[in-house]
């Protein structure tokens, strides 16, 4: 498995833009809530609590994060657990109006995307490396401790290699 450092300095590279960083601030978490939303639907029940397919991959994305850097974790802890609170409210809608939510935010989510990498002039990260789905969430978390004065040391080695590319 490679590191955060490699994992953010790929994914870095693609994002130098600050506009192309604003739209993925907004079109990253509409992506996610979107993709939640269906998942909420589907649901088991174990020892009389309902679990989600949401909460299982919320789950899973957040095990990996933990293992990359506990203190980003626990801030998408923080953003995922707000986004299937919302995916939970918008799936109690009903399937027709769920449905078209999820249209809605994916939709958007995609077409802010594109247009942030249209101001970077250069295509997404996920398209040499899918994987990169994952890493966008937990690249964000990162911007914004970078933003706060945290996490120096991450910076400098995230940033180094995208800047020589």
């Amino acid at each position: 498995m490679k590191t955060l450092e490699e994992q953010m300095s790929f994914y870095a590279a693609y994002h130098q833009d600050a506009r192309n960083k604003a739209t993925h601030f907004i079109g990253v978490p509409l992506i996610m809530l979107a993709i939640l939303v269906p998942l909420t639907w589907l649901r088991v029940d174990l020892a009389g609590f309902g679990v989600s397919a949401a909460m299982l991959l919320a789950a899973a994305v957040l095990a990996y994060y933990f293992v990359l850097d506990v203190p980003l974790a626990l801030a998408m802890l923080l953003v995922i657990g707000l986004l299937i609170w919302l995916a939970e409210a918008i799936a109690s809608l009903g399937a027709a109006r769920g449905w078209a939510w999820f249209g809605v935010l994916f939709v958007g989510g995609w077409i802010l995307q594109l247009v942030g990498h249209a101001f970077e002039g250069r295509k997404p990260a996920l398209v040499d490396n899918l994987f990169q789905i994952f890493v966008a969430p937990i690249f964000l978390a990162a911007e914004v401790f970078f933003a706060l004065g945290f996490k120096k040391d991450l910076y400098e080695k995230v940033r180094t290699p995208a800047n020589n590319e």
